[in-house]
């Protein structure tokens, strides 16, 4: 993981969820972390990471990460162990 990737894991779970954090940012995070993606039909990918899974739409036509996605990501991490 380089210096990147754990500013965004940062972000991720920073209080209050920022609207701000590039999708294509957390992607690069969860491959770094191991994370294996599928891509779906049209915007919809999957991220298996030590066995599990979490189903993710990219968002349209911003770049920018949902809250409520930032804190999916967030509660697939938790759920894992994984923490800045």
């Amino acid at each position: 993981m380089n210096r990147a990737h754990r500013k965004t894991l940062a972000a991720i779970f920073a209080r209050p969820t920022t609207a701000s954090l590039r999708f294509s940012d957390i992607e690069a995070a969860l491959i770094a972390l191991g994370g294996e993606m599928d891509e779906g039909a049209g915007s919809r990918i999957t991220v298996t990471l030590r066995g599990v899974r979490i189903h993710l739409h990219r968002p349209h036509p911003g770049k920018e990460a949902k809250r409520y996605q930032v804190e999916d990501v967030r509660a697939f991490l938790d759920r894992l162990e994984i923490r800045p």
